[in-house]
């Protein structure tokens, strides 16, 4: 077990399962992440970064890509759902839609890509 994983252990049984199944198809899309932490959170990682994270709050549950630019390019298929910059918020009864999951993990994989080939939108400048 890893660090999601033994996390998904602590919830009940509906919610832990969601999660996997949420955690499952993010390793479906893509193999190599590992099981880690971001931002003290219990996450995927992929390239050491995070990938996404699923967790339970007193109120809701969250998925958090770590990306606010992601949320926001699926935040029109979301009606319905409480957004905010990094955290997409949603329940058993009404779970992410599959698609938008699927999205979620290749826009943030496309980023972390980026990021690791240099290309991060102009946010590095060279010294000169």
């Amino acid at each position: 077990m890893g660090e999601v994983t033994d996390y998904y252990a602590t919830l009940p049984a509906d919610v832990g399962e969601l999660f996997d199944g949420m955690r499952l198809r993010a390793l479906e899309l893509v193999p190599d992440a590992v099981e880690g932490r971001s931002y003290a959170m219990p996450a995927l990682l992929h390239r050491g970064k995070g990938l996404i994270a699923t967790m339970q709050t007193a109120k809701h549950l969250a998925l958090y890509p770590f990306s606010g630019k992601v949320v926001a390019r699926v935040a029109e298929r979301l009606e319905g759902f409480s957004l905010s910059s990094g955290a997409i918020r949603f329940s058993v009864e009404q779970p992410v839609p599959a698609d938008v999951l699927d999205d979620v993990v290749r826009l943030r994989v496309a980023e972390i890509d980026a990021a690791a080939a240099g290309g991060t939108g102009g946010a590095r400048r060279r010294a000169g």
